[in-house]
């Protein structure tokens, strides 16, 4: 985590961006600012919806929907970096196989109305939105399941260096105890 709050905007860096001034007063609440077992869920899974819901603009979507359901602001921004443009390529060749997986399209089957379409010259056209609509379908499908897994993922993670924190405080506190008790 202190990585993280190295590397992430502060709240008045936030608040003095040209784009979020209007509501730039409410990024300064502190509660948007704190990891919490909950804030930290709920600033990933809206970081990744965001990323997958559209390509440009997802850290200012991330926090404006940060605001309302007093999500992590800087967490959720960061989390929307998961698609940028050296991983687009990636995410769109994922985005279409899960549209593909998902609408269940059959290149062997094409309808008889789109015959003469698909063998024309607006093969190549038909071909590129038959590719657009799957991946545009595949990224709102993963708009959907990102969100839900990240939520849940964080959630497990936090709880797991939260319960390694406190056994390693008990640890120190035992080995206090011992000590003061050995020594009398």
């Amino acid at each position: 985590m202190d990585v993280l709050r190295k590397y992430m905007p502060s709240r008045e860096e936030m608040a003095k961006n040209k784009y979020l001034a209007p509501i730039g007063h409410r990024f300064l609440s502190p509660e948007l600012w704190r990891f919490t077992r909950r804030s930290v869920p709920r600033g990933v899974a809206l970081g990744l919806f965001a990323a997958f819901i559209i390509p440009i603009g997802q850290v200012f979507l991330a926090a404006f929907l940060a605001l309302p359901s007093r999500a992590n602001v800087p967490l959720a921004a960061v989390v929307t970096f998961v698609t940028n443009p050296f991983t687009l390529p990636f995410w769109l060749v994922v985005a279409n196989k899960v549209g593909n997986f998902t609408l269940q399209i059959d290149a062997d089957g094409p309808a008889l109305a789109n015959s003469a379409i698909e063998t024309g010259a607006w093969s190549k056209f038909a071909e590129f939105f038959e590719l657009a609509g799957t991946t545009a379908f595949g990224f709102a499908v993963m708009a959907v399941i990102a969100p839900s897994v990240g939520y849940l993922l964080s959630g497990w993670i936090w709880r797991a260096v939260v319960a390694r924190k406190r056994a390693k405080r008990l640890k120190v506190m035992e080995a206090r105890l011992d000590r003061r008790l050995g020594s009398q």
